[in-house]
Order: structure tokens, then sequence, then C-alpha cells
């Protein structure tokens, strides 16, 4: 670990500010310069120095966050927990290259075509082509030695970001672990799971704001799903901006994400209800962008304001997130750090398992509301005891879940016997 004392190298070329300095990242042969770390710096650089978690987290959150590049690669992996003793991050002596293809890879090498679009900005074309091929490298490796791993579109995106700030013997270790501990909810076989994340929203923004709930009520809150999927790296196109934006992501818990979204809609009540509320697209079309300028730090440091007054705790939407789910697993930010990929796939492999006791629910379901007629109803009757055996958990806590399911099947039933 280098020490807070030692100088930090940076670019002839950087401003002075941390926003302009981490601008455009470039690892080409450069000459470069040693300069004093801020009072900041030092700071974080001591923080890190002894692995002090609650420093490094509270001054990511405040103003101009881990403030350089040159810092923050010494913080983010500190953050995902990548040097604590999980036995998860020491590599395996097998070349990932000989490892099974994964299935997901023709479209990954489809999206890493599209990347680097916005930034680095000050590298040829063939330095770009090598990023490319660092790029594809890295996401293909974490997926071939975590195979149950989903790709979705816009993983390339916070990818990318993470591949130009961190060196390259950490970028493996801390994809992986913010793959399975921090957006495992993502890359799952459905969407469903991310899903369950947007609906938080609406539930985020009545709280503070019951008009503007009512006002896009007949809005999805799918607008959102851009933003959160690829912790907003698809949307903002300038990379000072995403590493500040990633510094305060990666050292808060995951809900903060879904909070910060909300805290958009919020910020553009004024311009929402200009809209009428029965133009759903046009309200959609508005939000699924975000506002430009957008003023990060304030944005910030009114999220994390909405998150404090009213924690997800508080809201009735979130009874209905999966005990499985990052936002559950990963609620106290310094959970992630204690983890292990373990503990990812174990936890990935139990959503799994809700996401087919869900099909299965609904699939019986519809069946039970097609036979929906008197003459029918034994039948009916006889296939709910057919699934409660062969398909019920036998846990109690699902076992519950069943209780309610089975209220709903009665009621389908009593309308058969009634005429409906």
């Amino acid at each position: 670990m280098e020490s807070n004392e030692q100088p930090i190298k940076r670019e002839k070329s950087s401003a002075s500010s941390s926003r302009a300095s981490s601008r455009s990242p470039s690892h080409s042969a450069k000459v470069k310069q040693p300069r004093e770390p801020t009072e900041k710096e030092i700071k974080i650089l001591k923080a890190c120095k002894w692995r002090d978690l609650e420093t490094i987290k509270e001054l990511a959150t405040s103003k101009d966050g881990l403030v350089s590049d040159e810092v923050r690669r010494q913080a983010w992996p500190i953050l995902l927990g990548c040097d604590n003793e999980h036995g998860d991050t020491k590599g395996d002596l097998t070349s990932w290259k000989e490892l099974p293809k994964h299935g997901d890879e023709d479209q990954v090498a489809l999206d890493v075509n599209r990347s680097f679009i916005y930034y680095p900005n000050d590298q040829t074309s063939k330095e770009i082509d090598h990023r490319k091929e660092e790029l594809s490298d890295l996401i293909i490796e974490v997926l071939r030695r975590n195979p149950y791993l989903c790709y979705f579109q816009g993983y390339h995106d916070i990818c990318q970001v993470l591949l130009l700030v961190l060196p390259p013997a950490i970028r493996t270790p801390s994809v992986a672990r913010l793959s399975a501990l921090r957006i495992r909810d993502f890359m799952l076989p459905t969407l469903s799971p991310a899903l369950a994340q947007l609906r938080l929203i609406p539930s985020i923004i009545n709280t503070v704001s019951p008009a503007l709930r009512t006002h896009l009520s007949q809005t999805q809150p799918f607008f959102t799903l851009s933003g959160t999927l690829t912790m907003y790296a698809h949307d903002i196109q300038e990379y000072g901006d995403i590493a500040r934006l990633f510094d305060v992501l990666l050292a808060r818990e995951t809900v903060f994400s879904v909070y910060m979204f909300a805290q958009i809609v919020l910020s553009r009540s004024e311009e929402l209800f200009e809209t009428p509320a029965d133009e759903p697209e046009m309200l959609h079309s508005i939000l699924s962008k975000l506002p430009k300028p957008l003023d990060l730090e304030s944005l910030i440091s009114n999220t994390v304001k909405l998150f404090e007054e009213h924690p997800p705790e508080t809201l009735p939407s979130w009874r209905s997130i999966s005990s499985s789910s990052v936002l559950k697993t990963a609620r106290w930010s310094d959970q992630v750090t204690k983890q292990s990929l373990s503990d990812g796939q174990r936890y990935f492999a139990q959503q799994v398992k809700e996401l087919q006791w869900a099909a299965k629910r609904d699939e019986l379901l519809k069946m039970m509301r097609r036979y929906r007629r008197p003459a029918k109803a034994v039948g009916v009757a006889v296939l709910v005891g057919i699934f409660s055996y062969h398909c019920l958990p036998r846990s109690n806590v699902v076992g519950r879940r069943w209780t309610s399911i089975f209220g709903v099947f009665w009621e389908l039933l009593g309308g058969v016997y009634n005429g409906h």
C-alpha cells in the first residue's frame, strides 16, 4: 500500500481541480510529474493505510469524493472488500482462457465494440482498440470464473469505468466482487429482481410528494432502468463525473442508487407537473434522460438527506424485496466487505429458486383463471393439491407465503362455485 506521504503522480496537462484531473485517464507513455497530495487526499490515503472503512466512506460521500484516480486505485478495492481474507481474491491458477466459454460472450463482443465513446478522449485509435481488448478480456474472465452470472447489456459500461481507474492486477477481483455482491440482482436469468428495485421509486417519491406520485401514477418506473442498471455509467458522458459518482455508489448502500434516481425525479417536479398526467409517454421521455447540467454534488447531498429521512424500512414496497436481493444482503455499506464470492453465489442460487417458484405460481394462477367454470372446479382442486405436493417449498417462511397464495386459489374456487 502506498504511503500517504508519497507524492501523487499526474499528467502535465491535468488541471488542478479534482474533477478536471480525472476527466480523461491515460496510461500511455506520457511524461508524468509528481505532485503533493491535497489535504483531503492525505486523509483518504491515511484511512486506506489503516483500513479505516468508515472514514473512507465518509470522505467518498463528501464534496469532490475521493478527489483523484490515484487515490481511487487504493480506496475502491477496499470499499469492495478486495483486501480482506475471503479466499476469493487470490486468483485461480488456471488461465481464464482455458475455462469453458460463457454463453453470453457473443453479446459481450457486440457491446465492447460500442465502448469508450465519450472517454478517454486523449488517446489514439490504436490505444482505444487496446482498451477494448482489455475490456473484453476483463468481462469474459469474470464471467468464465463465475459462470452462474448472466451478462446484461450495460454491464460493459460499469466495467469500463473500473478498467480506466484500477491497475490490471486488481481489476478482475474488483469486478467479480462488484458483480456478485453489489449488482447481482441484474445478473440473474430474468430482470424481475431489477424491476422490483424500480418499484421502490414511487414509494420514495410518495414520502416527499404524494402529489407527484399521483401525477406519475400512469407512468411505470422503467425510465430508471438505464441509470440504476449501469450505475449511471451509460448516461453520464463526462469521465470525471462518473468516477466521482462511483466514489459514492461504492461507498454507500446498494439501495442508495435507487434513492438517487428518486431524488432526480423529485428535483424535476416543476417540469413534470407542466406535463399532463394523461401523457405517460411524454413523462417517460422526460424522465428517461438525466437533466443537463447535472449538479452531482447537490444530487449526492440531497440523496443522503432523502435516505436518512426516509430509510428503506419505512417504505411499504420494501417488504416485497427478496431477503436474498443485494438491496438487503448489502443493506449496510460494510456488509459487502465481509462477504465472499461464495456468499454471492449462494444468494444467487436462492434468488433463482425464488424466481422458479414465482414462475410456477404464475403459471398455476393462469391455469386457475382458464378453468373458472363449475364443471372444472373439482379438476382445479386436484391441480392445487398436485401443485402443493410437488412445488411447495418446505421452509416455514415460504410455507407462510404458500398459505397466502392458497387463499387466492380458494377465492378463485369460491368464484367458481358462486357461478362467477
